[in-house]
């Protein structure tokens, strides 16, 4: 994939690249020399030379079979694409019980998924293991050779130090200090952007669900240790250390409420605590247990009282509920009432709309936003 900057010293030339490119990327259908004059404002012989540097970068094609004005004698108008088969991004989530992972061509568009089951006894090496073996079937189930990767996003449980190594994660054994970016840039050749899961779970809803359109979001994963995702003003809110959201934490302040002895129907804990065994407690509930419709209230009241530190302290517009909770019917009437009783100004709540993908998905956003910088950089080396 070729670069927009190096040793081309005009930078409006540069800048112009990078607005005819923006404009061929976006268009729902090929473009003319004068179509993209016309858009763009620049003349035509400019758009001409910069669409032939953007071919020979392999980043623009000249569309097959373009009609003609059939108002006019002569050869038809050259129209011309973005060629987003010319490299390919992953998004993957690695979590306690499975792995997933999402392929997407230049401009975004998924073209296949793969997941495999693991263990919450599962160790890092051999997790690691079934990331490789996830994205390598996904990739030759696609056709889409290892070498066309441009980036890949990661999600996974824990706190993520900006260069993509795990400075704490209780979730996954051996997930603590593992120098996870380095690990899978070694594997894939090719830039990895590795985020918490719920910092990635929060920029995929805003993306492609029920957050779209929203600035300000808190995103609640409720799972072993309930995480959070923010953004602010559009922007993810990772903190100083990355360690923003951490609410699992917060059953440390005098409050030992773990989901293992709140979701427990038998005064033990649960075991195993996984979506089934959740998903079985809280199908009890909606018949009519009374001791399962106990555990699912004391789960509600927990989610309620993270999600409102984070109401309090960010005054988000919107909380989107995902995890264990976004197949919980009914969860969002009693999260409303009690974030209306303690919240200053209550904000909307929504289950989320991805559901299981939100992770992958995030991630893929990421992998697609750091390709972006690259492709519409127009600054010097």
């Amino acid at each position: 994939m070729g670069r927009l900057i190096g040793g081309d010293p005009s930078l409006l030339r540069r800048i112009n690249a990078a607005v005819v490119l923006r404009e061929l990327r976006g268009a729902r259908e090929p473009l003319t020399l004068s179509d993209l004059a016309r858009s763009t404002g620049l003349s035509r012989p400019t758009v001409e030379g910069i669409v032939e540097g953007l071919v020979d970068a392999g980043l623009a094609a000249e569309s097959a079979g373009a009609v003609g004005d059939t108002r006019r004698q002569g050869r038809p108008a050259r129209r011309y694409r973005f060629r987003a088969e010319a490299g390919h991004l992953l998004g993957v989530e690695v979590g306690p019980h499975r792995v997933s992972a999402v392929l997407s061509d230049l401009a975004g568009r998924r073209l296949g998924t793969a997941d495999r089951a693991a263990s919450e006894h599962t160790g890092a090496e051999e997790r690691l293991e079934l990331v490789g073996e996830t994205t390598g079937e996904l990739l030759d189930r696609s056709e889409v050779a290892r070498s066309t990767l441009r980036a890949v996003g990661v999600g996974t449980p824990g706190i993520v130090r900006d260069d993509g190594s795990v400075r704490l994660c209780t979730a996954l054994p051996g997930w603590t200090g593992l120098p996870l970016g380095e690990r899978l840039r070694r594997r894939f050749r090719c830039p990895v952007l590795v985020e918490n899961d719920a910092n990635s779970a929060v920029v995929a809803e805003r993306w492609q669900g029920v957050a779209a359109g929203c600035d300000d979001v808190v995103m609640v994963l409720a799972g072993l240790s309930p995480g959070a995702g923010s953004l602010i003003g559009g922007r993810l809110h990772r903190g100083f250390g990355g360690a923003a959201g951490e609410i699992g934490a917060l059953h440390l302040l005098g409050r030992e409420a773990f989901p293992e002895r709140l979701l427990s129907t038998t005064g033990e804990p649960l075991h195993p605590l996984d979506e089934a065994a959740v998903a079985e407690v809280f199908a009890l509930a909606r018949a009519g247990d009374d001791l399962a419709g106990k555990a699912m209230e004391r789960f509600i009241q927990r989610l309620v009282h993270d999600v409102a530190a984070l109401v309090l302290a960010l005054d988000p517009e919107l909380v989107v509920v995902g995890g264990w909770a976004a197949g919980l019917d009914g969860v969002l009437g009693p999260l409303r009432e009690e974030l209306a009783r303690y919240c200053l100004r209550p904000p909307r709540v929504a289950l989320s709309m991805l559901g299981d993908a939100a992770v992958a998905t995030g991630a893929l956003r990421l992998a697609l936003d750091h390709v972006e910088e690259q492709l519409f950089r127009v600054e010097g080396r």
